[in-house]
C-alpha cells in the first residue's frame, strides 16, 4: 500500500481553517485575506488544498444549497484530526520572514534614495489601511467562542507586525529623506 505525501504546513493551516464546525473554500480564502499577517499564499491554493487534503481521507466535503448556487463545506475526518494532533504536538519552526521591501531597502544602492523613497512610501497607506481591517475582524473574535482568546492574542501579533513596519517606514524615510 502506497505512503500518503508527508503534509506541509499549510496543509495544517487548511484543516485548522477548516476547523471543527466546517468551512467551504470560499470562507477559506476570506479567512486567509484576513490573517495574510500570519499566513500568505495565492487564493488558488486556498481552493485546491482541501480538494487534496479530501482525496488523502483528512477532510471530506458535504454539499449544500448557497445563495445562488450549491456550495462545497469541507470537514474534518478522524484521520484530519488525528494529522492535526500529531502536527501541533511536534516543536514548532522559526518564523520565516520574506519582505520584499527589506530587499528594496538593501538593494537602495542601485538608484538613487528618492526612487526607493518613492517604491516605499505607498506602503504606508496599505499598512495603516490593514491597522484598521485588523480593528474590525479583532471586533468579530466574539462570533469563535472557542476561538476567541488565541484569535485576539494572534491578532496584538499582527497589530505589533504591522506597527513594526510602519516604524521601520520612518526610520527609512529618516535616513534616505
Amino acid at each position: 500500500m502506497p505512503t500518503k505525501p508527508k503534509l506541509k504546513p499549510f496543509s495544517f493551516v487548511v484543516m485548522i481553517l477548516v476547523g471543527e464546525s466546517g468551512a467551504c473554500p470560499h470562507d477559506i480564502v476570506r479567512m486567509m485575506r484576513e490573517g495574510r499577517w500570519l499566513w500568505t499564499g495565492s487564493e488558488s491554493q486556498f481552493y485546491a488544498e482541501p480538494k487534496r487534503l479530501e482525496k488523502l481521507g483528512y477532510l471530506k466535503s458535504d454539499t449544500e444549497p448557497g445563495i445562488t448556487r450549491d456550495r462545497t463545506v469541507y470537514q474534518l475526518t478522524d484521520e484530519g484530526r488525528a494529522a492535526l494532533q500529531e502536527w501541533l504536538a511536534e516543536p514548532s519552526n522559526l518564523p520565516r520572514l520574506q519582505d520584499e521591501q527589506i530587499v528594496r531597502l538593501l538593494g537602495s544602492e542601485f538608484v538613487d534614495p528618492e526612487t526607493t523613497l518613492n517604491s516605499l512610501r505607498p506602503l504606508r497607506a496599505r499598512l495603516e489601511a490593514d491597522l484598521e481591517t485588523l480593528a474590525v475582524i479583532d471586533e468579530r473574535a466574539d462570533q469563535f467562542p472557542h476561538r476567541t482568546k488565541v484569535l485576539r492574542i494572534n491578532f496584538r501579533l499582527s497589530r505589533k507586525v504591522i506597527e513594526a513596519h510602519l516604524e521601520w517606514l520612518d526610520e527609512v524615510e529618516a535616513a534616505l529623506g
